[in-house]
């Protein structure tokens, strides 16, 4: 079975090194509360759910500045074989706040700066900058 947080960011950095407009995913509600974020903090332009019933996909644009990708690197933190936990105290930063540090928590999937508002811990995902 492959992680699907591995698979988001396998899936974008391979479509972004081959310049792709698009790419696409698997369907599954983690993988789309995941994106959800990407989107409102601006690491993809858009992502749509496709199919009927049991064969569904994710289709995501991706967003090109200048013709370099928005996203230039993207680091997952926790994996199968060993799960990241923090505290909301303990939330750092990615690279001075232009980055971004994805969490699951109590609450849902959200920012960094989301859980420090909302004082919530949880797995730490990926960072993505």
């Amino acid at each position: 079975m492959v992680d699907p947080i591995s698979q988001i960011i396998i899936n974008i950095k391979n479509a972004n090194v081959a310049r792709k407009a698009t790419t696409t995913l698997p369907y599954s509600k983690l993988k789309e509360s995941v994106l959800a974020v990407l989107k409102r903090e601006g690491f993809i332009k858009d992502f749509a759910k496709k199919g009927k019933k049991v064969i569904k996909t994710l289709e995501i644009e991706l967003i090109y500045v200048d013709g370099k990708p928005r996203i230039e690197g993207v680091e997952q933190i926790s994996k199968q074989s060993r799960r990241t936990y923090t505290k909301a105290k303990e939330l750092k930063s990615v690279l001075n706040g232009y980055g971004a540090l994805i969490l699951t928590t109590p609450n849902g999937i959200m920012t960094d700066k989301e859980a420090k508002k909302a004082k919530v811990g949880g797995e730490v995902l990926f960072k993505i900058w």
